[in-house]
């Protein structure tokens, strides 16, 4: 039998003197290792203990130990391993320690010791527990393992099915403790037995991917490591199995197994032999600690991935001559802040992308949060290294983030918005607003108007600057600018303006008209003020833009150009039609605007206000219209020529819809017809030619209001007549004039003080045009019978009531004052308190003395 040549070793004869004298020595010992007392297995293991460190304190040679050691202390030591006594078990193990440690060929002993350990460590059956059922012995038979690793290297290739069953136990272990220690032990057999161990290495793999999620965070990446060193030197097949598990651990909230992973996934991408196989699968892992959290593990993923593109690159320089030699310089307007990556890196992206992408893609919509955030996160740096690559995979990418940006997490839509903006700097803008422009006429969304807003705001000015107009008609289309009354689409469809706008600047003037409407269409139809505040904001931008002073002459502009546009056939709007609200927002936002562009705003009045349209049109078209009428040098007659659409305006507007019809809403609309009317009279810009020329048409109409339910329009009717008494009640036919006042009488008892009130100013003003109407004799048999009734409600119990009737009564006594003595003396002692009367007395007479 062939002696191993360690064995050969000449012993000189002191060694064997010495180790005769360790043999006597322990041999006095040993019988006490088999009593059935655990006491005296106890003491004698304790004596064994003391001899072995009396011997190594004499200073005896690990050649001289080697003898006594692997045939008297080792069998008997391996035995007590299962002894019932867990104080003997626990002193056999660290005896057995002591003794690898000491022997001159410690790898003698593993053909016995690797059994010994996978008998204690390894369980019968996946379901039953260890057969050491003490924790901290499997921590000490773990750590006697590892010492077996370390100090038999390459000796243990044959004892390799003993020492992986031990560890597949062992790495399972409930004590997080000997997991950690499994997993060390696991790396170190992997790296002591390089040419054998990919035989076994496969059959850890899933006791360390069990063991991956521990609740221990330094369980956690323990295995990590582990699982890195286990298959750089065993078998590359086992990768595909563990990425599933590594990708869940880069979720990790502990910083340190993030790290772990960036740092096996990257020494994978430099040291694994099979590397360029799994090159589509680890690139994405690494990447995605670009956008970690943390610091320290983008570092490190950045450091890691910088060298495996300048390893790949030097391995592949044959293949990358031309690019070597003639480097492309960095795209134009490349992102101020980002760093270029190297070709090598560039170049591991491009030709993997088309492996890596449509799963990036997918994950992007997948179900889970974290996993939509990782991958969206992942995407623009993918792009980043890309560069114009990316058009041969553009469609996809844009549809991917379509879908994503309509996603509820708002890390997702600011990752998809910044790959967007790659795309727009990377991309020729013939090619991706064919795509995008596409979508959105397809099925236009909120998510899509974004996504062109980010390629918008990516892309550069002079490469944006020939398809401004291409942007603009089409964002100005129906099925996308009235595309829906959602606030969010609304957002996005302004935030495509505003991307537009501050890219290209004064080149937008090209397209001002069509990018007004879109943010007048945003003003008409959102119903949040904030964001009717913004598209102000972009509308004062464009005009900044186009070199005009304000917003207000952005409108004098276009405002003939824009309501050509959408006025084509009002007569076919409803209360729904957006090309209403667009027609409302023009009125009260562009001001002075209005008065230039009456061709086409009465007209549009006209033919919306007739009594046959929808009622509920007109109500809030009346509405507009009174508020505009408030103003009108402001509005309608900023340019002096209302006055040549009055006729229409009185007659064909405001006449019809004056005119009494059932029905609550006709009401209302007769309340905002008289509201238009009130503002139209007291706004001074009427002569009073023009003023008598309204009244008679429409004073009859106003007289019938006098008895309506709502306070409002009986107040309003008195202030109009007031106005047009004050106006040409002089010249009126003496017949009309005498038909006011019975119906002012009405209303001074009405059950509202402030129509009561108006009605009496109104009686007022009609006692004045009869002292200046000629033949004042004709009326007074109805100033009579005015006084008398007047005189009534000067006894009202409201005192405001009288005071103004005194003061109606006092100016109106100027006509006939002997009649107003007369009727005022026959009733002053009916009156509850004939204060007032006595003071109308004495007024009277008292200017009937002064003439």
């Amino acid at each position: 039998m062939a002696v191993p040549a360690e064995a050969a070793v000449a012993v000189c004869p002191a060694e064997a003197v010495e180790a005769a004298e360790l043999s006597r020595a322990l041999g006095r010992l040993l019988p006490g290792l088999e009593t059935d007392s655990k006491l005296g297995r106890r003491r004698a293991l304790e004596a064994l203990e003391r001899a072995l460190e009396e011997a190594e304190r004499a200073g005896a040679e690990p050649a001289t130990f080697q003898g006594p050691w692997a045939r008297l202390l080792l069998p008997r030591l391996l035995r007590l391993l299962a002894d019932p006594a867990e104080g003997c078990r626990a002193l056999a193990v660290h005896l057995l320690g002591l003794g690898l440690r000491r022997a001159a060929r410690p790898h003698d002993a593993l053909p016995r010791l690797l059994p010994a350990l996978a008998a204690r460590l390894a369980r019968p059956e996946p379901t039953r527990p260890p057969p050491e059922p003490c924790e901290e012995l499997r921590l000490a038979l773990v750590q006697l393992l590892s010492l077996a690793v370390g100090l038999g290297g390459a000796a243990l290739a044959p004892h390799l099915d003993d020492a992986v069953r031990a560890l597949r136990s062992a790495l399972l272990d409930p004590f997080a403790a000997v997991r950690r220690e499994s997993c060390q032990c696991a790396a170190n057999l992997a790296r002591a037995t390089p040419d054998h161990f990919h035989m076994q290495s496969e059959s850890l793999i899933g006791p360390l991917m069990q063991t991956i999620a521990h609740q221990h965070w330094k369980v956690r990446v323990a295995v990590i490591e582990a699982t890195g060193t286990v298959i750089q030197f065993g078998s590359a097949q086992s990768v595909d199995d563990v990425l599933p598990h590594f990708a869940q651990r880069l979720f990790d909230d502990v910083t340190q197994v993030r790290q772990a992973v960036t740092s096996v996934v990257g020494s994978w991408l430099l040291q694994l032999r099979d590397r360029y196989s799994f090159f589509h699968k680890l690139i994405p892992l690494l990447l995605s600690s670009f956008r970690d959290e943390m610091s320290e593990v983008r570092q490190s993923a950045t450091s890691l991935w910088v060298k495996v593109g300048l390893q790949w690159q030097e391995e592949n320089e044959a293949d990358l001559k031309d690019k070597l030699d003639f480097a492309s310089p960095p795209p134009p307007h490349y992102p101020a802040h980002e760093s270029r990556p190297g070709l090598g890196c560039r170049e591991l992206v491009f030709r993997n992308l088309s492996k890596v992408l449509p799963a990036i893609c997918h994950d992007i919509t997948d179900w889970v949060v974290g996993t939509r955030v990782k991958a969206a996160q992942l995407l623009p740096v993918l792009l980043l290294h890309a560069e114009d690559h990316i058009t041969q995979h553009l469609e996809i990418v844009l549809r991917t983030l379509q879908r994503a940006c309509a996603d509820e997490e708002p890390a997702v839509v600011s990752s998809c918005t910044r790959s967007a903006e790659l795309v727009g700097t990377f991309v020729s803008p013939e090619v991706f607003l064919k795509l995008v422009l596409a979508m959105l006429k397809k099925a236009p969304s909120p998510s899509g108007l974004l996504v062109l807003a980010s390629v918008i705001r990516g892309c550069p000015r002079d490469a944006l600057r020939p398809h401004i107009k291409v942007i603009a008609g089409e964002l100005t289309q129906a099925h996308i600018c009235q595309g829906s009354e959602n606030d969010l689409y609304l957002e996005q469809l302004l935030l495509c303006v505003q991307a537009l706008v501050s890219v290209c600047r004064e080149d937008c003037s090209a397209a001002g008209l069509q990018l007004m409407e879109v943010l007048v269409t945003v003003m008409a139809v959102s119903e949040a003020s904030g964001l009717r505040d913004k598209a102000q904001e972009t509308m004062d931008t464009l005009a900044e833009v186009e070199n005009v002073p304000s917003s207000q002459d952005l409108y004098r502009k276009h405002v003939g150009a824009l309501l050509e546009r959408m006025t084509v056939s009002p007569d076919e709007w409803t209360v729904h039609s957006v090309e209403l609200l667009l027609f409302m927002a023009i009125l009260t936002r562009s001001g002075p605007a209005v008065g230039e562009a009456l061709p086409h705003v009465v007209p549009t009045l006209r033919a919306c206000l007739q009594p046959s349209a929808d009622p509920h049109l007109r109500l809030k078209l009346l509405s507009v219209l009174s508020t505009v009428l408030l103003r009108p040098q402001d509005t309608v007659d900023s340019q002096g020529q209302f006055h040549s659409y009055l006729e229409t305006v009185v007659k064909d507007i405001l006449a019809p819809n004056l005119q009494w019809r059932a029905g609550r809403t006709a009401a209302a609309i007769r309340t905002a017809t008289a509201s238009c009317l009130w503002a139209l009279t007291s706004s001074n810009i009427l002569s009073a030619k023009q003023v008598q020329d309204a009244q008679e048409t429409l004073m009859p109409l106003v007289l019938g209001m006098l008895d309506e339910d709502s306070q409002m329009t009986r107040l309003t009717s008195c202030h109009i007549i007031s106005a047009f008494l004050r106006t040409v009640g002089d010249t009126m036919d003496p017949d009309k004039l005498l038909k006011i006042y019975p119906e002012l009488l009405k209303r001074l008892d009405d059950v509202s003080n402030d129509v009561r009130m108006a009605a009496a100013s109104a009686l007022l003003a009609w006692l004045r045009c009869v002292q200046s109407a000629e033949g004042k004799a004709y009326y007074q048999s109805s100033v009579q019978y005015l006084y008398r009734e007047l005189l009534v409600h000067l006894d009202d119990p409201e005192r405001t009531i009288q005071d103004t009737v005194l003061e109606v009564l006092k100016e109106g006594g100027i006509l006939f004052p002997e009649l107003l003595v007369r009727e005022t003396e026959a009733v002053v002692h009916q009156h509850r308190s004939p204060a007032y009367c006595e003071r109308l007395l004495k007024h009277v007479q008292a200017s009937a003395t002064g003439q």
